[in-house]
């Protein structure tokens, strides 16, 4: 089979999954019930990137398309605003094609970073964003919230005060461990170093760790 034929495949089981006569389980579920599977099979996702394992790539890279087929699906049933896995797809694919204005229209650019400035431009005018923070999304992990804001921040010419060093010699209560946490993170954004992916390569040594202390 095509590639096409298998997508569209997924749509008729998960319309089958979800009809009447179908499964239970999957016909009870809704887009709330389903967001800590989203995260779960993203986080999964992650895990066999770092392993470098394609067979387990494949498999969770289609756990995560599962949920996009699964949400859409519930989408359908929408009483006033449905919509379906192919407006799904069209919004993405116009939204790409907007903005990569150096590809599908006359556009020129010279690197990479002009790719992301011109990315933000548009979005801003897309989105009639006004402010650093629209469009933000304040549930994420607070690690990965406070890069976005120091990014964000950059882009949209705001001068954050954030400390400069982490003073681990102090009493430690909730607002000193918040500072130098953020002392930390801002010092790795100065300096282009991916913060999560630099403390998850050392969490991955802890593991390493208990594995050998385990093994002995």
């Amino acid at each position: 089979m095509t590639q096409g034929s298998q997508l569209q495949r997924l749509v008729e089981v998960m319309d089958q999954l979800r009809s009447p006569g179908g499964c239970p389980w999957d016909a009870e579920q809704t887009h709330e019930s389903l967001l800590k599977y989203l995260l779960e099979e993203s986080y999964e996702f992650v895990d066999a990137v770092a392993s470098g394992d394609r067979v387990d790539m494949r498999e969770e890279l289609g756990d995560v398309l599962l949920q996009v087929y699964f949400h859409a699906r519930i989408a359908q049933e929408h009483p006033t605003d449905p919509f379906s896995i192919e407006d799904v797809a069209q919004g993405i694919v116009d939204k790409l094609m907007r903005r990569h204005p150096h590809v599908f229209a006359d556009v020129q650019v010279k690197d990479s970073d002009e790719v992301l400035h011109n990315w933000e431009e548009i979005k801003k005018q897309e989105k009639g964003r006004t402010s650093a923070l629209d469009g933000i999304a304040m549930a994420q992990p607070a690690l990965a919230l406070i890069e976005k804001l120091l990014y964000r921040a950059e882009k949209y010419n705001v001068e954050l005060h954030t400390p400069s060093r982490a003073d681990l010699n102090g009493d430690a209560d909730e607002s000193a461990v918040g500072q130098a946490l953020l002392a930390v993170i801002a010092w790795a954004h100065a300096n282009g170093i991916d913060a999560e992916a630099a403390l998850r390569k050392e969490a991955l040594k802890l593991i390493e760790q208990v594995s050998v202390i385990e093994a002995r």
